[in-house]
C-alpha cells in the first residue's frame, strides 16, 4: 500500500520512501497514537474505530493479556490482577507511592522500581506500559500497513531523570522506534501553534488522568520557546475520582469495603465525573458484594465543593510558572487546556477566571497531545514540507549540580534552562596528597544536599597527589533533548576522567517536585544563613589541617609562648566550628590567622634558605642565563 500514497507538492519526491511516524500520548487513563497523512494528522482507531484505548492492563493465569476495554470491563471483578493508571508507578519505588496501602494490587518490596504481583507473575510499570505501547505500535502498523520507522512518545513537563528513562525502556520492549521524548505541554503548543497559526505567550494548563504540567510558551515565527514549567506529578483525573468515591462511602454510610466493590464504586465515580461534565446531575447506582445498594445522585455543585481544594492546587504551580517567566497575566495571549480532566466545569472556570479570558477549546484535549507528538515525529522523520521546519526550545524543571564540602549544592544547570544543553565548572581538593574525588549528583532548588534529591554517584580515580586546592577537576552536565542526563568529571592535568548517564532506580517521591520549588521560596533567607555557616566551616576546617600540617614540619620555629597561644587558637577554633554562630567562627579564623602570621613568614624564609643551601650568586646566575635564552628564542 505504501505505493499509493498520495504526497502533498513539495512534501516528497518520492512519495512510496515515505517514511511511517507516529506520534504517541501514553496517558495515565487514555492513551492513542497519531499519524501524518499528506498534510493531515489523523489519530488512528481500532478495528472498530474507537481512537482512545484505555491505559489499563489485565494479566491472566494462562499468560494471556488483555489490554484496553476488554480490561477495563473486568477490572472490578479482577482488582489484583488488573493494573490502572500504571503512570502514577514509572520510576517511582514503593515508598513513593501515598495511600499505597488502600490500592488492590500486591505489591513487590525491594529496592528500586515498585513491581506488582499478577496471575501472569510479577510485572514492573515499565513492562505494563509495554503492553500498552505494544497493542498502539500494531495499531498503527495495521492502519499504515507497513513497519513504523519513527516515534516520539509524550511525557508530562515534570517527569524526572527516572521516569523518562523508564518510560525509554518501556518503548523498547514494546519495539516502538522511540526518536524523541517529547513534553506534553509543548505537543500541545505544536498542534495549536501549527493548526492555528498562533504567536505571542500561551500557557498550556495540562490536566491529565494522573499528572498536571503548565507551561508558558513564546511561540513565534516557528520557534517554540517554553519560558518556564510547573505542575504535580501526582495530580490528576483520578484524584476527583477519589473525592467522589468518599463522598459516596460517607453519603450511603457504607462499611469496610471489599478491593472488588472498592474498584466498582472507583468506577462509578469516574463515571459520574465525566457526566457531570455536560450534566447538573449524576446518579450513582451500585449494587456490592456485600448485598448493600448505592442509590446516590451528585449534583455539579457538590461535586465542586468537594474538589475545590484539588482546583486550587493547580493553581500555585500556574502561579509561579508565571513569575519565573517573568511575565503578568495580561501577556498571555491564550490558555491552551489539555487533558480529558480539563473537560470539568469548574476547572474551565477556575482557569478562565484567573487568566481573565476564555479558555481555548477547539481542539479535543484527549487529542491535542497526540496530534502535535505525530506533527514532530513527521518533521523528525524527515517527511515534512520545505516550509514546516519549527525550533523547539525547552526546559529543564529544577536545578542539577554536586555536593561540595559541607554538604552544600553547588548548581551547575539552574532550572528553566534551554534543552538540549551543556555547562561545565571547576572544582578542586579539599586535602593535600587527594587521589580521588567523589562526585554526588543532586536535583533541586535548595542550598542543603539533604534536602534535595540524590541521582548519582560516581568516583574520579588516578588524581596526581598534590597540595589541597592546586588539582584542576572539570565537572561537566550534558541534558539532551530528551531531558535525560550524562555527567562527566576530569582532572585537567592527567586527564583522568570517569563518567555517568544518570539512571537513578526510580523517580522523584508524589510530593518532592512540588515541595522542592515551595520550599527554595519559603526557606531562601534560611538557606542563605545556612549555606554560609557551612562555607564558614569548610574555611575553619581548612585553615585547622594547613597549621597542623605547618606545626608538625616547623613547629620549632615557634617559642613556647607563640605555639601555645596558636594552640589556644586551634582549639577555639574548633570549638567554634562544631557550632552554629558563624560570626564566632569568623572571629577565631581572623585570631588563628593573626597569630600564624609571623610563623608563615618564617616558614617562607626557612623554605628560601633550604632552596639555596650551598650555593653561590655566580651558580644560580648561570643557571639561569640558559632559561632566560630559552625564552627569547
Amino acid at each position: 500500500m505504501a505505493l499509493l500514497q498520495i504526497a502533498e507538492p513539495g512534501e516528497s519526491t518520492a512519495p512510496h520512501q515515505h517514511r511511517l511516524a507516529v506520534g504517541i500520548d501514553l496517558g495515565t487513563t487514555n492513551s492513542l497514537v497519531a499519524t501524518v497523512r499528506s498534510g493531515l494528522t489523523v489519530v488512528l482507531g481500532d478495528e472498530l474505530g474507537r481512537p482512545l484505548l484505555p491505559s489499563v492492563v489485565r494479566y491472566l493465569p494462562d499468560g494471556h493479556t488483555e489490554v484496553g476495554y476488554e480490561a477495563q470491563a473486568r477490572q472490578a471483578e479482577d482488582p489484583r490482577n488488573t493494573v490502572v493508571s500504571v503512570k502514577r508507578f514509572m520510576g517511582r519505588g514503593l515508598s513513593d507511592i501515598a495511600n499505597h496501602e488502600g490500592m488492590p494490587y500486591v505489591f513487590d518490596d525491594r529496592p528500586g522500581m515498585l513491581r506488582v504481583h499478577t496471575a501472569a507473575g510479577i510485572r514492573s510499570p515499565v513492562e505494563v506500559s509495554a503492553d500498552i505501547l505494544r497493542v498502539l505500535r500494531l495499531r498503527a502498523e495495521a492502519s499504515l500497513a507497513g513497519p513504523l520507522v519513527a516515534a516520539v512518545i509524550t511525557v508530562p513537563a515534570y517527569f524526572d531523570d527516572a521516569q523518562r528513562q523508564a518510560t525509554k525502556d518501556a518503548a523498547r520492549l514494546a519495539g516502538v522506534p522511540l526518536i524523541r521524548l517529547l513534553n506534553e505541554p509543548t505537543a500541545a503548543a505544536i498542534a495549536y501553534g501549527l493548526d492555528n497559526a498562533a504567536e505571542g505567550i500561551y500557557a498550556v494548563y495540562d490536566l491529565g488522568g494522573g499528572t498536571f504540567d503548565i507551561s508558558i510558551l513564546r511561540l513565534t515565527r516557528g520557534i517554540f520557546e517554553v519560558l518556564a514549567t510547573g505542575g504535580d506529578s501526582a495530580l490528576g483525573g483520578d484524584d476527583f475520582d477519589h473525592r467522589i468515591f468518599c463522598w459516596i462511602l460517607e453519603a450511603a454510610g457504607l462499611q469496610p469495603l471489599s478491593v472488588e466493590d472498592a474498584r466498582m464504586l472507583l468506577t462509578r465515580a469516574r463515571e459520574a465525573k465525566e457526566y457531570l461534565s455536560f450534566h447538573g446531575m449524576a446518579p450513582i447506582n451500585a449494587r456490592l458484594n456485600s448485598g448493600e445498594v448505592v442509590d446516590l445522585t451528585l449534583s455539579t455543585e457538590t461535586f465542586t465543593e468537594i474538589t475545590r481544594t484539588l482546583v486550587a492546587k493547580t493553581m500555585q504551580p500556574v502561579k509561579k510558572a508565571l513569575r519565573d517567566a517573568g511575565l503578568s497575566v495580561s501577556e498571555v495571549k491564550g490558555v491552551v487546556m489539555v487533558g480529558g480532566a480539563t473537560r470539568m466545569p469548574q476547572v474551565q472556570r477556575a482557569v478562565g477566571d484567573f487568566f481573565r479570558q476564555d479558555p481555548l477549546n477547539n481542539l479535543d484535549p484527549d487529542k491535542v497531545v497526540a496530534i502535535g507528538a505525530a506533527k514532530q515525529a513527521n518533521l523528525l522523520a524527515g517527511n515534512g514540507r520545505s516550509g514546516d521546519d519549527w525550533l523547539l526550545l525547552d526546559v529543564i524543571p529544577l536545578s542539577l549540580g554536586i555536593e561540595t564540602m559541607g554538604g552544600l549544592v553547588e548548581k551547575i544547570i539552574t532550572r528553566n534552562s534551554t534543552i538540549p544543553t551543556a555547562r561545565a565548572q571547576e572544582f578542586t581538593t579539599f586535602r593535600d596528597g587527594q587521589t580521588a574525588l567523589a562526585v554526588h549528583v543532586v536535583q533541586g532548588e535548595r542550598e542543603l544536599v539533604s534536602d534535595c534529591r540524590s541521582l548519582a554517584r560516581f568516583e574520579l580515580h588516578g588524581i596526581p597527589p598534590m597540595v589541597a586546592g592546586a588539582a584542576r577537576i572539570r565537572v561537566s552536565f550534558q541534558v539532551d533533548a530528551d531531558g535525560l542526563l550524562a555527567v562527566s568529571a576530569r582532572e585537567q592535568t592527567s586527564g583522568a576522567a570517569a563518567s555517568i548517564v544518570v539512571k537513578p532506580s526510580y523517580g522523584l517521591s508524589d510530593d518532592e517536585i512540588a515541595l522542592m520549588l515551595r520550599d527554595s521560596l519559603l526557606h531562601v533567607r534560611e538557606d542563605a544563613a545556612l549555606r554560609a555557616l557551612k562555607e564558614s566551616q569548610v574555611d575553619a576546617q581548612r585553615l585547622l589541617e594547613a597549621v597542623r600540617s605547618a606545626l608538625a614540619s616547623d613547629g620549632e620555629l615557634l617559642s613556647d609562648d607563640e605555639r601555645s597561644r596558636v594552640e589556644e587558637d586551634i582549639r577555639r577554633l574548633e570549638g567554634a566550628a562544631r557550632g552554629d554562630n558563624r560570626r564566632q567562627i569568623m572571629l577565631a579564623i581572623d585570631d588563628l590567622e593573626a597569630d600564624t602570621k609571623d610563623f608563615a613568614a618564617r616558614r617562607m624564609d626557612k623554605s628560601i634558605r633550604q632552596a639555596f643551601a650551598g650555593r653561590n650568586i655566580s651558580d644560580i646566575e648561570s643557571a639561569a642565563l640558559p632559561a632566560r635564552s630559552g625564552e627569547a628564542k
